[in-house]
């Protein structure tokens, strides 16, 4: 079952180039790379000179800006016994390694390989394989504790995986460092089913010249089957809070929910169950009322290890009709959705003078915060959603959903997935979006927290658009929408743009 919110994307398919090539691409980046430092010239883009692929280039560009020495590396950075043992049982992966093991290591037939699990902080926590080929990884640091990031250890499958938030392999010389260009590596993210939160990677490495394509598409499917077995056991989960918690929404007077700690329903009265409810990002603090975009106004009290949700009727709110789809460009039509009741008018209240936040300064985790006159809330968001947010925050005159496919995709045809997802944000996000084109409305304020690094701007997204971005933003010539002021101090709302860098 898909989980909403999700990021899906197939694990690449292409032929890598041959080792001998690569390492030519290596060498000649690398020394353009300081021609340019030197003269402050930009290269230009020769279509018939070989480049390293969008998501290797990107890497090598920031590894370069912070100084990695593509010969030495820099400080390795090992985990202690006690550290790595309480990371096994804290990560959520330790029952699956025998399944992993048994999917991945004894197949025959196969050429020799090196199975590693990182968590979601790229530290080893287990590595297993043939003796010999183990041997050799751990000259080059490639051994249990070792944390496996690109600030280290250059370019590498476990850190491509984890920043991509896809399948990657990293072949031979697309290694930032000349002493990993005899490996290739094959890495995929494993996510959390009940909170879609990155949990660690599943690596498969082994000798440049022995490793066969097949491999990136088996470990793909290793980490769809991790996770295939994390969501039996959340289910089973649920069904234990279920257990729990039937007695006592028997005796709770009105509407209630019972949600675990991720915010997936297991029991409702009184009310249609939504399948989850987006909890702020930053938790519930101690206050007994909270607003949830979903829902309004609610009570909440901790249950077992969920929550007991109910929500505060609402008063003088009349019911809001969805509008009908006749905008053949916007398939939810002028309207606020009908699933959203009578907190449509809550919903568009909210619009009105309200402050939004996108908060991308942690690398895979960003996050949306809404400051208004019907209430604040956050939650966090899925790798596609923030990429849309973030060109609409920084294109406010507005977007059509081709615009939007060939930012995202490099293909305007592309307009289903697009409308589909915006759907989805506006749905959830009722009147901040607006549409015909697809803008944030007129009245909202919008600012994005931005990371340090520009090249940790959403680091699993390859579209073209966000790309320019990253580099505008490294060159200086464009910037992030500012935060929006605080309460009392609000100006009139701005239309104009942020400009994107050209194409």
């Amino acid at each position: 079952m898909r989980q909403p919110g999700r990021q899906t994307r197939r694990p690449e398919r292409r032929t890598p180039q041959t080792a001998a090539e690569l390492a030519k691409v290596h060498e000649r980046a690398l020394a353009e790379a300081a021609a340019r430092a030197a003269t402050r010239e930009t290269t230009p883009d020769d279509p018939s000179l070989f480049q390293p692929r969008p998501e290797i280039g990107d890497s090598w560009e920031r590894l370069r800006r912070l100084g990695l020495d593509p010969d030495a590396g820099a400080a390795a950075v090992h985990l202690g016994p006690a550290e790595i043992e309480h990371r096994r049982r804290t990560s959520g992966l330790d029952p699956l390694l025998p399944v992993l093991r048994d999917t991945l290591l004894e197949q025959s037939g196969q050429p020799p390989l090196i199975l590693a699990i990182a968590d979601a902080d790229g530290h080893i926590l287990w590595q297993e394989g043939e003796r010999g080929l183990r041997r050799s990884a751990d000259r080059i640091g490639f051994l249990t504790g070792a944390r496996w990031i690109e600030e280290s250890v250059g370019t590498n499958g476990i850190a491509a995986a984890l920043r991509a938030q896809r399948p990657m392999q990293v072949h031979s010389a697309e290694h930032y460092l000349r002493s990993h260009h005899s490996w290739t590596c094959v890495a995929a993210p494993v996510h959390d089913p009940g909170t879609g939160r990155l949990i660690g990677a599943i690596n498969l490495s082994g000798p440049a010249h022995s490793v066969r394509p097949y491999l990136l598409q088996l470990t793909a499917t290793a980490a769809k089957l991790a996770e295939t077995e994390l969501r039996a056991r959340r289910l089973e989960s649920l069904h234990h809070l279920r257990t729990l918690a039937a007695p006592m929404l028997a005796r709770v007077n009105g509407p209630a929910l019972v949600v675990d700690a991720a915010g997936w329903t297991a029991a409702a009265a009184g009310l249609p169950p939504p399948a989850r409810l987006r909890l702020p990002a930053e938790g519930w603090s101690t206050t007994a009322v909270h607003w949830l975009p979903s829902l309004g106004e609610c009570v909440i009290e901790p249950l077992a290890d969920g929550w007991l949700v109910r929500p505060v009727p609402l008063r003088n709110t009349a019911p809001v009709v969805a509008g009908t789809p006749d905008d053949p460009d916007d398939p939810d039509g002028p309207g606020v959705p009908a699933e959203l009741g009578g907190l449509g008018g809550l919903l568009a209240e909210q619009a009105e003078g309200a402050r939004v936040r996108l908060d991308l300064r942690r690398p895979g985790s960003p996050a949306l915060s809404v400051h208004g006159a019907a209430g604040s809330w956050s939650h966090a968001l899925s790798p596609r959603h923030a990429e849309l947010l973030l060109l609409l925050a920084t294109e406010r005159n507005g977007l059509s959903a081709a615009q939007l496919a060939d930012a995202l995709f490099g293909d305007p045809a592309r307009t289903v997935t697009v409308r589909a997802e915006l759907s989805r944000l506006r749905r959830h996000l009722g009147g901040l979006l607006a549409h015909r084109p697809y803008r944030f409305a007129e009245s909202v304020l919008v600012g994005v927290a931005g990371p340090e690094d520009p090249y940790d701007l959403l680091p699993s997204s390859s579209g073209p658009a966000v790309r320019r971005l990253r580099a505008g933003l490294a060159g200086g010539t464009v910037r992030l929408p500012g935060p929006p002021p605080s309460p009392g101090r609000l100006p009139a709302p701005r239309t104009g743009r942020v400009p994107l860098p050209p194409a």
